[in-house]
């Protein structure tokens, strides 16, 4: 953690941004699993959920669904598609003072995003969760993918210096003047679960960990193709590892 949280005014709305491609067997319940739970806990919310080409019914049920739940907004991407596109159109959308990115898939703990407000209501910029501290855990995680992801994120403390254990995971919430003191935002696909906290991070915005739960996707298929990764990772690390030396803190924030 890299600053003590500051004395903010309580955040008035949680913006939830959800990238959705072919989802068509989760997504409904993803949302109704979330809402539910944010209504229990009284946490004001909207669901912005953004169709990034779904050659499937996704985009048909979430239309639906919109129609009875007032908080659900859908986007339809008709520009060029990616993961990272489709996030950042979301966050052109919110009207909330935080945001939390999430999965489609069920994959992420609805009740973790209520941790997630919690921690914001401190007055912390970001809160990163981790699957991997005391607390937190996986079910199901290949282990292929839990190689790499421990290798990678191991790579990414020893390059930036920091505490962060779970970089490469999507599912972490910002107030929302981090996530504009992040922008431009360049990466286009799912290169962008690092470019966003990493960005944070250098830019002199206040965050902390806690420890969230992930399960592996229980229908459809995933849309990370590791192989296809590699380079834009390494992009968009070396990219923001040279502003963090080089900048001379130009974009830090103010």
């Amino acid at each position: 953690m890299n600053a003590k949280p500051e004395e903010k005014k309580p955040l008035q709305l949680l913006s939830i941004v959800i990238p959705v491609q072919n989802e068509e067997e989760c997504i409904c319940s993803t949302i109704e699993h979330l809402h539910l739970e944010l209504c229990l806990r009284e946490v004001p919310h909207e669901i912005v959920v953004v169709d990034d080409g779904s050659t499937d019914r996704s985009l048909e049920l979430l239309q639906g669904l919109a129609n009875i739940r007032p908080e659900l907004k859908v986007i339809q991407n008709t520009g060029s598609k990616g993961f990272g596109r489709a996030i950042i159109l979301g966050l052109d959308y919110i009207s909330g003072d935080a945001v939390v990115i999430m999965m489609a898939d069920e994959s992420d703990d609805c009740r973790d995003v209520i941790c997630y407000w919690q921690e914001l209501n401190k007055g912390y910029d970001c809160v990163f969760g981790s699957r991997f501290v005391k607390g937190g855990g996986t079910i199901d995680y290949p282990l292929i993918k839990l190689i790499i992801n421990r290798i990678a994120n191991t790579l990414l403390r020893l390059f930036f210096g920091i505490k962060l254990n779970d970089t490469t995971n999507a599912f972490k919430a910002y107030r929302r003047e981090a996530i504009d003191g992040c922008r431009p935002l360049i990466a286009h696909h799912f290169n962008l679960t690092v470019e966003l906290p990493l960005k944070a991070i250098v830019r002199g915005y206040s965050w902390t960990m806690i420890p969230i739960t992930w399960r592996n996707r229980r229908t459809g298929l995933a849309k990370l193709k590791i192989k296809e990764m590699g380079s834009r990772y390494l992009f968009v690390c070396l990219y923001i590892w040279l502003e963090k030396y080089l900048s001379m803190g130009d974009y830090r924030k103010r």
